[in-house]
Formats: structure tokens, C-alpha cells, sequence
């Protein structure tokens, strides 16, 4: 298997320099208004200095950063570079799982014989993304998906790391056990306890006792010290479900950002239900904490839809029932609709109703935006509650 993962460097932030040129060197900030209790969505490098990062209050940042040039996020500007993003990762393979706006696993085992080795594929896509975007990308290479997002964020920015099949351990091996996924502070805090600072310590240990001390994570945990990880790619053409996903720098125990980042990409989940033509019936949502427990929730609508309000309006419902069961701080966030179609919902109408209904307007509404957005480029119409 050769698996890249490609992640785009301080993506928004990078987007909006390359808009204005005149931001270049300087510290970036994308995100929500701070008296709004605005939220960082995105800090350049040169913000991340001063330890600015994403899901933090954007008063702290700017308190951080006093200089900082604070700008508030376009999403349809940068949900369309993804597409173009996307389009160069489509020259190279159809097997194509994207995570978010700025990342994507691609499969290129069968491309080796179109296009070369893997590295060589990962050379030309990084320099297509700078050519035609003007974008920096980190790409990492390796036998499966958890190496290659391990490599891609140790070289960055604009960083390029393969990990051989044979040398799989010599690249594990010295990691700090923080970069084993799911370690975090709680985690983190027991493997001090127990005198563990590196994935080769960990590999040293038996599957007996990493079970006893930690569960079935513990498993989990033996099973990537030894570099496995058994998932496939998941291209858009097998997924079943439209959806995105965000892991913090930092957990995030404050619910009114954790709803600014819900909101934020249930807008552009429906978004991509609109511009791929589909409707989705179940609206879910993911959060998985420190220890690295997921808690799921799913809601299924009366008829599909691709409406923002209404994916928006359930997913915060999930949230906040999922919220009322614990107040441990959250590491990922996701959002997601399941239950495709191409076929739009048939509205039982009334009879002796005139003019339009709720639904046609929600629909006009989110035309309209769209339109809007794509013409401009940013988000004109948003609706409340987001990073703003």
C-alpha cells in the first residue's frame, strides 16, 4: 500500500495572504470578532509564534499577538479552493478521502505505474498546488493512514517525509508517545506515571498490560506502536455520508465554542450536499475526548434535506444532549449527514396555503448564499452563531 496524506499549511490563514500579498510575513488570524466571543478558526506561522492556535478565544489571541491583522473567515472561498485542491489530487488517483477542507488520504498504490514512485507523486502534486494555487502543502508517505499523518506534520511547513516499509520502526520508535492518535493529556499524564516517553517504550510493553491499564484503548494503543492500522482510503464514490471534522490543538471545554465550530461545519456540510446535488436523511455527530472515548449521536429527519438550518438546528440538538451526559473537554468535533439521495424530497403541501412556505425560503435563502459566495468569494450570508 502507498498512502499520502496531504495537508495544506495554516490553511485559511495562507489563503487570505495569498488574497492580499501585502499580509505576507505578518500574523494572521482568521476567526470570529473577540467581542463576540469569537473563536480562532486558523493562525498563520507567524501568529502560532506567540502561541496562537485554532479553537482559542480570539480575545486570548489577540492578547497574545497584539499585532496581529484579524480577519473573519470566508468559507466558500476556501471550500472552493479545496475543490481545486481536489481536482489535482483527481490527476493522480481516484481513491480520494478527504477529512476536511485542507486534508485528504489518497491511495496511490495503482498509480505507481502511470506516475512513478509514491515520493514522485507527492513531489508533483505539492508542485501543481504551488504552480496553479500559490498554496504550500505538507505530504506524508507511507504504508497506511496513520503512518502518513504522522509524516506529514513532522517537516512543516511545505514538508515532504516517507516512511519505507522497512523502516517503519526506526521512524516510530523516537516519536514522543503523544504522537500515538488518542494520547493526550489524560493519557499523556498515566504514561508519565509510568516512566513512558517514547512509542519504542510503548512497543516494549506487552498487549496484557497496556489492556489492564487502559481498557480496550490499550489495544488500540499496542496496535499503532507497532505501526498498524488496517483502515482503508475511503473515496468519495464509496462514502455514504457527506461530512467534516476538526481535532483541537487543545481540548476545548467551553460549549459556546465548541457551537461556533458546530455551526461552522454544518455550513459547510450542507454546502457540499448543495454542490455535489445530493440530500441526506440523518444528521450525526462525533466527539471524542482526551481518554480517546467517542460519543456519537444521530437524528433522522422527517424528509432529506440539504438546508443549512435544519442540518445546523439538529446537529446543535445533538450537541447538546451529548453535553448534558459529560463535561469532559473535547479533543474532535465532527459533523455529518448520512442517508443520501439525488432526488429532492417530495414537500406535502397544503391545499389552501398561499404563497411560499418555509422550506422554499429556507431554499432561496441558501441559493442565494451560495450564489453569493461563490460570485464574491467569501461569506457574505452567514448565519449567527458561528466564529463570528
Amino acid at each position: 500500500m502507498a498512502i499520502l496524506h496531504v495537508d495544506m499549511d495554516a490553511f485559511y490563514a495562507s489563503v487570505e495572504v495569498r488574497e492580499n500579498p501585502a499580509l505576507a510575513g505578518r500574523p494572521v488570524i482568521v476567526g470570529g470578532a473577540a467581542e463576540g466571543r469569537g473563536v480562532v478558526a486558523a493562525a498563520s506561522y507567524a501568529a502560532r509564534k506567540f502561541g496562537v492556535h485554532s479553537a482559542m478565544p480570539m480575545a486570548r489571541a489577540l492578547r497574545l499577538c497584539p499585532d496581529a491583522v484579524q480577519l473573519p473567515p470566508r468559507l466558500a472561498l476556501y471550500s472552493e479552493i479545496s475543490q481545486q485542491i481536489r481536482a489535482i489530487f483527481a490527476r493522480y488517483t481516484p481513491e480520494i478521502e478527504p477529512l476536511s477542507l485542507d486534508e485528504a488520504f489518497l491511495d496511490v498504490t495503482a498509480s505507481e505505474t502511470l506516475f512513478g514512485s509514491p515520493v514522485t507523486i507527492a513531489r508533483r502534486i505539492k508542485q501543481d498546488i504551488r504552480d496553479e494555487l500559490s498554496l504550500v502543502a505538507s505530504v506524508g508517505i507511507a504504508p497506511n493512514k496513520f503512518l502518513a499523518k504522522i509524516a506529514s506534520d513532522l517537516d512543516k511547513p511545505d514538508g515532504l517525509v516517507e516512511v519505507p516499509t522497512d523502516g517503519i520502526q526506526v521512524f516510530l520508535d523516537p516519536l514522543p508517545v503523544t504522537r500515538l492518535w488518542g494520547v493526550g493529556k489524560v493519557t499523556g499524564g498515566e504514561f508519565d506515571r509510568l516512566g513512558i516517553k517514547t512509542i519504542a517504550q510503548v512497543r516494549g510493553l506487552s498487549r496484557e498490560f497496556l489492556q489492564r491499564e487502559f481498557g480496550k484503548f490499550g489495544l488500540h494503543l499496542w496496535e499503532l506502536a507497532h505501526g498498524r492500522d488496517p483502515r482503508p482510503v475511503v473515496s468519495d464514490h464509496q462514502a455514504k455520508s457527506i461530512s467534516m471534522e476538526n481535532t483541537f490543538a487543545v481540548d476545548v471545554g467551553d460549549k459556546a465554542i465548541l457551537r461556533a465550530w458546530l455551526m461552522d461545519m454544518g455550513e459547510q456540510v450542507a454546502y457540499r450536499l448543495r454542490r455535489q446535488d445530493f440530500y441526506g436523511r440523518t444528521v450525526q455527530i462525533k466527539l471524542r475526548f482526551a481518554d480517546f472515548k467517542t460519543l456519537t449521536r444521530a437524528h433522522t429527519l422527517d424528509t432529506a434535506t440539504r438546508s443549512t438550518r435544519e442540518i445546523c438546528q439538529a446537529a446543535l440538538t445533538l450537541l447538546d444532549d451529548a453535553l448534558s451526559v459529560t463535561s469532559a473537554p473535547v479533543r474532535l468535533l465532527g459533523v455529518g449527514v448520512t442517508g443520501l439521495c439525488d432526488e429532492p424530497p417530495v414537500q406535502q403541501g397544503d391545499l389552501f396555503a398561499g404563497g411560499e412556505t418555509a422550506p422554499d425560503k429556507q431554499r432561496e435563502l441558501d441559493e442565494l448564499a451560495d450564489a453569493i459566495n461563490n460570485r464574491f468569494g467569501k461569506q457574505q450570508l452567514r448565519r449567527g452563531g458561528g466564529f463570528h
